[in-house]
């Protein structure tokens, strides 16, 4: 009675070291470093970046312990925190816009842990800091790109009403048209009100001068504030999407003010690629070639990507743009080069279809949108020299492609450089375009927030609350409390190997939930030698020993159950500190019933398995 078989002991054994070799890299500190890569996502880190980072360190007289290229980008370790923040400010001055430099925190892990997965726990920003960005959404670009495609579209339907224009253009954010009668004049002005109705509903401001038949169309303030509410919606979405295309544990992406967006990635491991892919601001334009018909006021000029040198003749108007494509994947055409396959929405295949099914023979061209960061250095008023940012738009043909067929909702687009940028355009694309620019108002890499006088409490506040478990504990059951609590160092252990394993981040309010899930461990091991002291009065020790542990495993599972259930509903609806609290209490749950209940009782009948007791101290 009361003894586990082999089986079941090589089980938990199986367990056991599991966990202590999953938590075991959460021993090995982290060691300051900065990542290197150039701007160009198509160009990789080589000798000459390294030799002239080397020789930056040297002649600054910074002290570094290591400097090496790894993974197209260059790492440089350094002995303390200060060393590396100098690093970094004399490399950003030096350097300007040739280079992405991030501060990183390089895990020291033997390789052999590496090489089995495993890794120490990420902490969150709150603990050891993260990247952060604060992005302002340009709302004036959003406005203009409406304003195009009203001027667009009106174009269009004044050509098939056969009213006689004299001129149209964008001025200010104002729609302009001009007509040559006041024939003219009045139907577009009963065609503007029509797609204006009422008060509360009011799309444009209509201003009227009937002197000289022009027209001036404006967005009202509802309409701006729909505007404004669609291009932050739409970005936000957009940089969720792509945050979780990198892979990274519990991110913060929220709304801030009316039209700034917060961006927050704790524990991120390779700085370098995150700022490549929440830094662009990447979209495509489908537009066909400018031919000898087409008006100079409606053409512009655009260069390769490519090739500077190079340039081609576009149509102003978008045939479509990156917002309608719902998939993106790359792959290689006939001659071994990259290429993206594109899939559009319907409306998208449908403007895609009436653009080429008359223009068979034209060549149409793929624009590469693009915001990009302007940095040199000024002197301040206090005579400092700084780093002053400046923004821009920049659009490159990536593609003119005659087109030899009529073309729907999937095609394929060629000339996107090396597979890495193919790579790169693909998960932009794939993530959801924005809706409108954006440029960075901050930019940083950030320590602790609640500083480090903080963290220890966090963590003190384990140790007070474990040890105080323990000396209760073996005190008050003894043999069973001294069994109970190696169960909950055990519980610690495996919390850490699981989270360490999962990649799941660790915050503040996460350290939290461990805490909780001490006192709850311990809970259910009172609660099953409450048990056992009760069978004690009407049975032998043996039985009561089986008897108490079985019993209360329907009471201690229904407890635990209900508890994970809030868990889970915390991650789904929560975010960040929310779901890291919800993540530590759920694998604290689960843990803890394993511990208590098994390992806890593999001890006792290892203990008294199988013997004859007359007395049971507990």
């Amino acid at each position: 009675m009361n003894k586990f078989s082999i089986t079941q002991y090589l089980l938990i054994l199986t367990v056991l070291v599991f966990g202590f070799i999953y938590a075991l890299p959460n021993l090995f500190p982290t060691q300051p470093s900065i990542q290197v890569a150039y701007t160009d996502s198509g160009k990789s880190a080589d000798q000459v970046l390294l030799n002239d980072l080397n020789k930056l360190l040297s002649t600054n007289q910074v002290e570094y312990e290591d400097i090496s290229i790894r993974d197209n980008k260059i790492v440089i370790k350094f002995p303390n925190l200060e060393a590396q923040l100098a690093s970094k400010t004399i490399l950003q001055k030096a350097l300007l816009d040739k280079v992405i430099v991030a501060l990183n925190l390089e895990p020291t892990t033997p390789t052999w842990l590496k090489d089995i997965g495993g890794k120490p726990v990420k902490l969150g920003l709150d603990l050891s800091g993260g990247v952060h960005f604060l992005l302002e959404v340009d709302i004036e670009t959003a406005q203009q790109g409406r304003l195009e495609l009203l001027l667009d579209n009106y174009r269009k339907t004044f050509k098939e009403d056969r009213l006689k224009i004299t001129s149209s253009s964008i001025n200010d954010l104002k729609l302009n048209f001009k007509f040559n009668d006041r024939e003219s004049y009045n139907k577009a002005l009963s065609k503007y009100r029509l797609d204006s109705p009422g008060v509360n509903g009011l799309q444009y401001i209509i201003t009227e001068r009937p002197s000289s038949n022009t027209l001036s169309l404006e967005y009202s303030d509802v309409a701006l504030r729909e505007i404004r509410d669609y291009a932050v919606g739409q970005n936000l979405t957009t940089l969720r999407n792509r945050v979780n295309e990198l892979g990274v544990s519990e991110p913060i992406v929220q709304r801030q003010g009316s039209n700034r967006i917060v961006v927050q990635l704790p524990g991120v491991q390779d700085p370098t690629a995150a700022k490549k892919i929440i830094g662009k601001t990447a979209n495509l334009e489908f537009r066909l070639e400018a031919n000898s018909r087409t008006s100079p006021l409606r053409k512009e000029e655009f260069n390769f990507k490519e090739n500077d040198y190079s340039t081609a003749f576009l149509e102003k108007a978008v045939v479509v743009s990156g917002d309608r494509v719902t998939n993106a994947s790359t792959g290689f055409d006939e001659s071994g080069l990259s290429q993206v396959n594109i899939t559009l929405d319907m409306q998208g295949g449908r403007a895609m279809q009436k653009a080429t099914s008359g223009n068979i023979g034209r060549r149409l061209a793929v624009l590469f949108v693009e915001q990009k960061n302007k940095s040199e250095l000024v002197i301040n008023k206090n005579g400092n020299k700084v780093i002053e940012q400046t923004s821009y738009i920049e659009k490159n043909i990536i593609s003119l492609a005659t087109i030899q067929a009529v073309l729907g909702t999937s095609f394929r687009i060629t000339g996107v450089g090396s597979p890495q940028e193919a790579s790169e355009l693909a998960l932009l694309l794939r993530a959801g375009a924005l809706a409108a620019p954006m440029k960075f108002v901050e930019e940083r890499t950030v320590g602790p927030s609640l500083g480090k006088e903080n963290i220890e409490l966090g963590m003190r506040s384990i140790m007070i609350g474990l040890a105080l478990v323990v000396i209760f504990m073996t005190f008050y059951y003894r043999i069973f409390g001294l069994a109970a609590n190696i169960s909950l160092l055990i519980n610690l252990v495996l919390i850490t190997g699981i989270m360490s394993l999962l990649g799941a981040t660790l915050t503040l309010p996460g350290i939290a939930g461990i805490v909780l899930t001490v006192g709850m461990a311990v809970d259910a091991n009172v609660l099953i030698f409450a048990r056992i002291r009760e069978e004690l009065k009407e049975k032998d020790p043996q039985t009561a020993i089986k008897d108490g542990f079985s019993r209360a495993f329907i009471t201690i599972f229904d407890a635990n159950i209900t508890t994970l259930i809030a868990a889970l509903i915390l991650y789904v609806i929560g975010t960040g500190p929310v779901k890291g609290f919800a993540i530590t209490l759920s694998i604290g749950i689960l843990t803890s019933m394993f511990t208590a209940i098994i390992c806890t009782r593999a001890m006792v009948n290892l203990i008294y398995g199988n013997k004859n007791i007359k007395e049971l101290k507990i």
